[in-house]
């Protein structure tokens, strides 16, 4: 009888163990609906693109869990087993999801899903910035071919940018990419996709213009970010980025890098350096103290915080939220 109940004891801690452990790690959200769509999405933007276009026909399924950076994350076996079973997996390219070509080569034998670089089209902008991650990829021709082959660049050689969707004007070709591969895995509901991708890009057009009328008349064009996140959104507004840090947001810069970006803020009467929220402030306030100058948010839209998403954040708020924040520092 006391053997029993210590076996059973050993049991109920072996389970807790178990639902301890599989509670902890951060998981993607939702699982595979048999009769459906699923779509399976590398990161936020594109995730909230599909489910606009999307609709209720597809089950979407963002492997990003939320508040966490999409540079130092990677997949689960859980992820692989969900996407074997999709119809469809959407996912950035220009070498942000370093871990692709692999994971690919992991679904199961039998699995069907489509799988589609939604950054396709967008006039990619290349950088001598080693990131110092596995984005891969170093040119446009080869990024989309072999990432892992790339892991070990010399320091001259360049990188593609993967930040697009920080533009609206590369977000209205991710969407078009988006709409296009669910028509093609779904030609059933292709007038709904086609409805629901002219709202969106209606949309999207809006805050292009938006951002096109209201930073060209600025007087000032020069931004200090922490991470070079913002060259797509620099190069379509008419912006110059220097950036604390190189591609990868947790890449250590030089004292020197420090000591010449403190002068340069004081030299141009820069008045705000931006940060952003899923990254330590620690660089950017640093160098806000050194220049005496003050701190203020640029979100590179890479996904959400748990409190934006209780707030009902997406894409267009926290891109107006930009513009306002680049507004006020570039007057």
């Amino acid at each position: 009888m006391v053997a029993m109940k210590s076996r059973i004891s050993l049991l109920i801690l072996a389970l807790v163990l178990v639902f301890t452990l599989t509670a902890c790690g951060p998981k993607s959200s939702g699982s595979i609906v048999e009769g459906k769509v699923n779509v399976v999405t590398t990161f936020y933007p594109i995730y909230e693109f599909t489910r606009e276009i999307g609709g209720d026909d597809i089950n979407a399924i963002n492997l990003l869990p939320v508040g966490v950076e999409p540079h130092d994350w990677t997949p689960r076996s859980q992820d692989i087993v969900n996407t074997s079973k999709a119809q469809l997996f959407l996912y950035n390219g220009a070498g942000l999801e370093g871990w692709v070509p692999n994971f690919l080569k992991g679904l199961d034998s039998s699995s069907k899903v489509e799988a589609v670089e939604v950054s396709k089209g967008i006039d990619l902008i290349m950088t001598d910035e080693d990131d110092g991650h596995d984005h891969g990829g170093s040119s446009e021709e080869d990024h989309h071919e072999d990432d892992a082959d790339h892991n070990s660049h010399s320091g001259d050689s360049l990188h593609t940018d993967p930040h697009t969707w920080v533009s609206p004007k590369s977000a209205i070709i991710m969407a078009r990419n988006i709409k296009d591969s669910l028509q093609s895995v779904d030609p059933e509901h292709k007038d709904g996709y086609e409805e629901r991708y002219n709202k969106l890009a209606e949309r999207l057009q809006a805050l292009d213009s938006k951002f096109e009328q209201e930073l060209t008349k600025l007087p000032n064009h020069e931004i200090v970010v922490s991470h070079q996140a913002f060259s797509y959104l620099a190069r379509d507004y008419g912006l110059e980025q220097h950036a604390i840090m190189g591609l990868s947001p947790d890449a250590e810069p030089r004292g020197q890098d420090l000591v010449n970006l403190a002068k340069l803020v004081k030299d141009e009467d820069i008045k705000y350096i931006f940060f952003e929220e899923l990254v330590s402030d620690k660089l950017a306030k640093t160098l806000a103290a050194e220049a005496g100058v003050s701190t203020m948010v640029l979100n590179p839209v890479e996904g959400l915080t748990a409190e934006q998403e209780k707030n009902g954040d997406n894409y267009f708020t926290l891109m107006e939220k930009n513009l306002q924040n680049l507004i006020m520092a570039l007057q």
